[in-house]
């Protein structure tokens, strides 16, 4: 029987996670393109940030990666990609606005 629950247990959470990052890619890629971060970022190759697949790829499973992300969105950081800063997207870019970016490239 635990082991029954066990495997309910993990495909519940599974379905939680999944649905964390269910956002309407279009949509979200829409914001990103409005709100200016396609200018520096492209969904597959390195523009001056680096390749939104590449981040996606780095962070994939981490704990944390979600809010790791929006708090680099959020107030910029320096040297995590190579020496090009990235620079602070708050308060011009709304906080919803980057969550929903940041959740739909974990999807990427």
């Amino acid at each position: 029987m635990k082991t029954l629950a066990h495997v309910i247990m993990g495909a519940f959470a599974l379905l939680l996670t999944s649905q964390a990052y269910a956002v309407d890619a279009k949509a979200a890629e829409s914001l990103a393109q409005r709100n200016g971060c396609l200018a520096c970022h492209t969904v597959n190759e390195k523009v001056v940030g680096p390749a939104l697949k590449d981040v996606a790829a780095k962070y994939r499973g981490e704990k944390g990666a979600e809010v790791k992300l929006i708090g680099r969105v959020k107030s910029g950081s320096n040297g995590v990609w190579g020496p090009v800063p990235m620079w602070p997207n708050s308060p011009q870019v709304k906080d919803e606005d980057i969550r929903v970016i940041v959740q739909w490239i974990l999807t990427l």
